[in-house]
């Protein structure tokens, strides 16, 4: 409920929070193509062949003609919240960063990332459904898996909505823009500097990006069996320990439990550099898992 009303906050513009748009659209595209890279060609197929239903979805503002767009389709569909906001809360799995961790208790009536994936990854995989509702479970899988990935969607610290109650004050304000296949909507034009969350969405994949040229490409076997391992549980767990262990200490320069969470801070560029490595991890190991599974959904 603290995130959603967060999400409120920023698409009225009365706020400076922003939507949990795990690593923007940079970041979700490259999910996506390291995916599309290592698939297998019958997946290929089934997932052209999935694209041609996008006018069955109805949401001509939103399109899912590409898995680029597929992946960033659950994002899009905040213009529509009044048909949507029952799937927001999907985006994320709050575990308290003091723990103990506990895939299951904080995942009320199935509304987190976790049990998404698991539902929409059998959706998909269920060939006798309408191909318009395999392609919507499509979107979300591609999607889903990106974000299970981002740290920030997987702890919070007393209560702060992964990160977005503390402001990066060195970092220059943006206005959130909603991006909708007719063009894109300024949403917060007035914003104040942005919160901790968005650093690791948008700047931190980015970086990531920028400091690896190579790594959407296609992955040897060996690479492949190394990292597209475990389940979503443990991809969650994974992300809950790379908040605790370096993106809050890099972001508060300290130990996050050590004391009162800081409603301002401030993250230096070496700071930013250290994480860099851990993004470009998360990006790697999200498109070589979603390949997986993929794989497993779609395949003969």
């Amino acid at each position: 409920m603290r995130r959603l009303l967060l999400l409120g906050l920023a698409l009225l513009g009365l706020g400076s929070a922003r939507p949990a748009l795990a690593w923007g659209e940079a970041g979700h595209h490259a999910v996506a193509d390291i995916a599309m890279a290592n698939i297998r060609p019958e997946t290929a197929a089934a997932i052209a062949t999935l694209l041609q239903a996008d006018p069955g979805l109805g949401t001509p503002e939103c399109r899912a003609r590409t898995l680029r767009e597929a992946s960033v389709w659950p994002d899009c569909l905040r213009a529509e919240a009044w048909r949507w906001k029952h799937t927001f809360p999907w985006h994320y799995q709050d575990e308290p960063l003091g723990g103990p961790f506990d895939v299951k208790a904080h995942c009320p009536d199935d509304g987190c990332v976790t049990a998404q994936i698991e539902r929409n990854r059998r959706i998909l995989a269920d060939r006798t459904l309408p191909a318009a509702q395999r392609l919507e479970a499509l979107a979300f899988v591609v999607h889903f898996v990106g974000d299970i990935h981002q740290p920030l969607h997987a702890a919070e610290l007393e209560h702060d909505a992964g990160g977005n109650a503390e402001v990066v004050v060195n970092q220059k304000p943006e206005p959130y823009i909603l991006k909708t296949s007719s063009g894109e909507r300024v949403v917060n034009a007035n914003p104040k500097p942005p919160s901790f969350h968005w650093f690791w969405d948008k700047l931190m994949a980015e970086r990531a990006l920028a400091a690896e040229p190579g790594l959407v490409r296609a992955y040897s076997p060996a690479e492949r069996a190394a990292l597209a391992t475990g389940t979503a549980g443990d991809w969650l767990k994974e992300s809950w320990d790379a908040a605790r262990t370096t993106a809050y200490p890099l972001a508060f320069g300290r130990d996050p439990l050590a004391g009162p969470v800081p409603k301002e801070i401030t993250i230096s560029d070496e700071a930013a550099r250290a994480q860099t490595p851990l993004a470009a991890q998360r990006l790697r190991q999200a498109g070589l898992r979603l390949a997986r599974l993929l794989d497993e959904a779609l395949g003969s």
